[in-house]
């Protein structure tokens, strides 16, 4: 795909008639192009021929696109050693807020993504023609934390002043660098069901290329079950960030699409996930509408995109009521860890839906349904190792059990990884019976996070710290420090200027906490308050609703599977270090008491794992002083994981 609608020297486009290059951009305009694009077009044109008259090298692009946002920067001009990010406003009496975000972004998009763009000078540009100048501060528009502001009279001296004096970039090479998107679940969401494809939003390097022979090995086998009227369950590991969900969604999509008999569906039981995509696709499908100009109201673009995605529990239900043959052949079930356990299955039945009766695991109970065609179908977990957050999710073993007990007929596809890392797998028993009875697949593992783009080891680092692997985490935090800032603090207050002042353009921020850091409350951190997570995850910053106000705060449950760019994450004293090892504790009535049992542990242990990875930036960690006169808040709570903390290497913000 080229990249833009019009490339030139800026000699060449200043000697160029208007209607010629306005040809060149309406050839390359794929939807109809209306007369107020036309004019826009043609006052750019016109403005900066004028405005780039007096530079006698440099080079000038129009609609330049930025893929992981799906839209174009009107114009990129690279002078010397700059690349200007220009977006225009023509008859604009006034810089919006809106668009000096929107300018910023690109420029951003750009600096992280794009290979070639970044270690250059990128500076943003606002052009409202017809507003009154402004200054421009140098360091705040090179730094990405604003923008230079220009009308139509004095952009040719907006461009001197940001000039530098280092190499001069080569806009042809600058132009053709490798771009490697690294699109939040979100974002990936919404391009996937617009039509794009897994290549187009994710990054294709050596490191992350597997999430493409993941989709491809999972297409294969879904061929293969339907030509030979098989049964098939595949397993897809991956460690936290690396894009099972995103490999799910690409899959579920691309079914959907091009096999609509197949009634391909991803089914979560993540709600908060479920709400958050479900109403992210219902606006993008809005406001699709109304740039085309067609009618659709909330309610028909809400059935479309809740066919895509759909909660796992209606799902269950549906088919519990009915005998029925399910219409679905392909099921990508996302966070199939989290499935219940029997008992807990049991549990919800009888006191939920009054059935005294069921005595199947909610995976047994899964299998059972798709199990009712009479032909082919395919099951497509989603495993994230070491994620188990809450009581009764059965994990692996629970669907290892029901295939090998009650499916033998099913033909089983499973990541490797599953051999080799005991998180997904604890019993001896059931690991060996995989290894005689179903396949290996290399490609069903993804094993680079992509969601903390500016470090891929973010989660071994993680890992490291939680297993108390003390020299290990220090070496990793030194190998990502630079690229992903972890910062450490007491301060409340300090935490979250640190968070503000890091974030730039929309990049989302917000704080986080375990469900069970319930003495945080003293600080305005209550986690027992809910949130909306449609509102937290996707209102701007000037709704109190959303992430931004740093008032309502995510838990586990919340954002597991989720992510945001940066993270004020709170630490409470229900998971502490002290005397050498993690005290696991759950605040009840008036007092911390001791949790013994090693499940509940490792739930609690998986919550803060899943707090500790889900900023693709870089996060703040506030732990509390504590205080010797409040027996639920005492120093011993806190000060032994500060220690910690700080041993491993965590610098105090300032």
């Amino acid at each position: 795909m080229q990249r833009y609608y019009y490339s030139e020297s800026i000699i060449s486009f200043i000697s160029t008639p208007d209607e010629q290059i306005l040809g060149a951009l309406s050839r390359h305009h794929h939807h109809d192009l209306e007369a107020l694009q036309k004019g826009a077009w043609l006052a750019q044109i016109k403005i900066l021929k004028t405005q780039l008259n007096g530079f006698s090298n440099g080079h000038i692009f129009f609609e330049f696109a930025i893929p992981r946002m799906g839209k174009r920067v009107d114009n990129i001009i690279i002078i010397e050693d700059t690349v200007f990010v220009v977006e225009f406003k023509v008859g604009a009496t006034f810089y919006d807020k809106h668009a000096i975000e929107q300018t910023i972004d690109y420029s951003l998009d750009l600096a992280n993504f794009h290979e070639t763009s970044h270690k250059i000078r990128l500076a943003p540009i606002l052009v409202a023609t017809n507003a009154q100048p402004e200054d421009t501060t140098v360091d705040k528009v090179l730094e990405l934390r604003t923008v230079a502001k220009a009308n139509q009279s004095n952009i040719g001296r907006v461009l001197t002043s940001l000039l530098g004096s280092k190499n001069v970039v080569d806009p042809v090479l600058w132009a053709n660098g490798r771009y490697k998107p690294t699109p939040t679940i979100i974002e990936a969401a919404q391009a996937l069901y617009q039509g794009h494809q897994v290549e187009d939003i994710s990054r294709s390097d050596a490191g992350t290329i597997n999430l493409s022979r993941t989709s491809s090995c999972l297409n294969d086998i879904i061929e293969s079950a339907k030509r030979d009227r098989k049964k098939v369950i595949c397993f897809v590991t991956g460690v936290p960030g690396a894009g099972k969900t995103l490999a799910g969604l690409n899959i579920a999509n691309d079914r959907m699409k091009a096999h609509e008999d197949e009634h391909a569906v991803f089914l979560s039981g993540n709600g908060p996930l479920v709400i958050v995509l479900r109403e992210a696709l219902t606006r993008d499908e809005l406001e699709q509408a109304k740039k085309e100009k067609r009618k659709l109201n909330k309610k028909d673009a809400e059935r479309h995109t809740h066919a895509f995605i759909q909660p796992i529990h209606h799902f269950r239900d549906h088919y519990l009521a009915s005998l029925e043959i399910p219409v679905e052949k392909v099921v990508v079930f996302d966070e199939a860890q989290r499935a219940w356990t029997k008992e807990q299955a049991s549990k919800f039945m009888r006191q939920k839906r009054g059935l005294d009766d069921f005595d199947m695991s909610e995976p047994s109970f899964l299998i059972n349904v798709m199990d009712r065609h009479h032909d082919w179908c395919v099951i497509i977990g989603l495993i994230g190792g070491g994620q188990e957050i809450n009581t009764g999710e059965a994990g692996l073993e629970e669907w290892i059990s029901a295939l090998r007990e009650l499916y033998p007929d099913w033909e089983i596809h499973y990541s490797e990884q599953i051999e080799q890392n005991p998180d997904y797998l604890k019993g001896a028993d059931s690991l060996n019976w995989l290894r005689h009875e179903a396949h290996a697949e290399r490609d069903l593992h993804l094993d680079v996070c992509v969601r903390s783009f500016r470090s891929e080891k973010l989660s071994y680092f993680v890992h490291c710290l939680l297993e108390l692997e003390v020299e290990k985490a220090k070496s990793t935090l030194q190998e990502i420090k630079d690229d992903y800032p972890i910062c450490l603090t007491r301060d409340l207050y300090k935490a979250k200027k640190w968070i503000k002042e890091h974030a730039r353009g929309t990049e989302r921020y917000g704080i986080i906490a375990s469900s069970g850091s319930k003495r945080l409350r003293p600080f305005g951190i209550d986690v027992k308050n809910q949130l909306d997570p449609a509102m937290w995850f996707l209102n701007d910053n000037e709704d109190v609703r959303s992430s931004f106000f740093l008032e309502d705060v995510a838990t586990e449950f919340d954002i597991q599977g989720l992510e945001i760019d940066w993270a004020l994450m709170a630490w409470d004293a229900n998971f502490h270090f002290q005397d050498e090892n993690w005290n696991y504790l759950n605040f009840s009535g008036t007092k911390w008491q001791n949790i013994h049992q090693k499940v509940d542990q490792q739930y609690l242990k998986n919550a803060y794992r899943v707090l500790l990875t889900r900023a693709r930036q870089g996060m703040i960690i506030f732990l509390p002083h504590g205080d010797p006169n409040d027996p639920t808040r005492l120093t011993k709570f806190y000060d032994g994981t500060y220690q910690l903390l700080k041993e491993i290497g965590l610098q105090e913000c300032t």
